[in-house]
């Protein structure tokens, strides 16, 4: 071997894609999408810096329309009630995080533990339904319980010498039920993930542990825990990313837009919807859309980070 050491020869840009173009047809489709959906529409960012104005098609009436700076941010946080919107959002999300890590990983618990194959699949299907259900459907069968006049739950209560609720317009009650609503429509969805995740663990760790004399409840706490731990915390960390964002339909179409109820109802996303249906302030709407972005971002990254100095394996990246 000569005392100089020839340098690892470098693949030109042709014949690695030449190796590679199987791959990189199948991921074509995919490449395309997200330039038209997702790279594209980014010039929309530029809408929350102006007073838009439709003035021919939009890149003309983005051009024409006057740069206005960091004016349209200002309506997020001018408002009386900015307090409230801001406190709705983020404890009702907070809510949402917890109640959808803990209530899924238990019912997936559960439901690996049946011993009925068949029943377990009849569980799982009948809880994932009503994730596929909108929230306008979902909203007038809760009518049908509540409706102040002929709904079941007063029904009940006069059954019962007790006077009627008027359900939409007590604000005490939908905390409670805007939360139970949101489970119960999601819980199907996020168990199927945290499922396919335990069927997915080599059954020899169960069987280790059973020989070692572990109960079912140690098995699930050595074994089943630890190992969807990555799991769950990807999806914490998603989730966090978006907690200054909620679920339009939850809190605009479960109420019934019911003015009484905007105290607990009303989150950052109903409210520049109704600024939008008042002023058609594009602009604004716009403003808020990069704040719930930016704001999401920096969320994420720092939750990414804070996960992977506690536990590198366990973070998104």
């Amino acid at each position: 071997m000569s005392a100089k050491q020839k340098k690892p020869h470098k693949k030109s840009f042709i014949s690695t894609f030449k190796a590679n173009r199987q791959l990189l047809a199948l991921s074509l489709p995919g490449g395309i999408w997200f330039i038209l959906f997702a790279y594209l529409p980014l010039f929309g960012i530029l809408v929350s810096f102006k007073e838009f104005r439709l003035s021919g098609n939009f890149f003309e009436s983005l051009i024409t329309s006057k740069f206005v700076g960091f004016k349209n941010f200002k309506f997020l946080f001018s408002s009386g009630d900015a307090f409230i919107i801001v406190r709705n959002t983020i404890l009702y999300n907070l809510a949402f995080i917890i109640l959808g890590i803990v209530l899924p990983v238990m019912v997936a618990l559960v439901l690996n533990e049946l011993r009925n194959k068949g029943m377990a699949k009849f569980y799982q299907t009948a809880m994932f339904l009503p994730y596929f259900l909108s929230w306008v459907v979902v909203s007038y069968c809760l009518f049908a319980f509540l409706n102040p006049e002929k709904g079941y739950f007063n029904s009940v209560l006069q059954q019962f010498g007790m006077d009627g609720i008027s359900w939409y317009t007590e604000k005490k009650y939908w905390p409670f039920i805007i939360i139970f609503m949101s489970q119960w429509k999601g819980i199907g969805y996020n168990t199927v993930v945290y499922l396919a995740s335990i069927c997915g663990i080599d059954k020899t760790y169960y069987e280790a542990a059973m020989l070692d004399g572990a109960s079912k409840w140690q098995q699930i706490r050595y074994v089943t825990l630890p190992l969807i731990k990555p799991v769950i915390m990807i999806l914490l960390i998603m989730s966090i990313g978006g907690i200054f964002k909620a679920d339009f339909g939850l809190f605009f179409q479960l109420p019934m837009d019911s003015g009484p109820l905007y105290p607990v109802t009303n989150v950052l996303d109903t409210y520049i919807f109704r600024a939008l249906q008042g002023n058609g302030e594009i602009g604004m709407s716009a403003a808020a859309a990069l704040f719930q972005s930016v704001v999401g971002f920096i969320l994420i990254m720092t939750a990414n980070k804070i996960v992977s100095r506690v536990d590198k394996e366990s973070a998104l990246f």
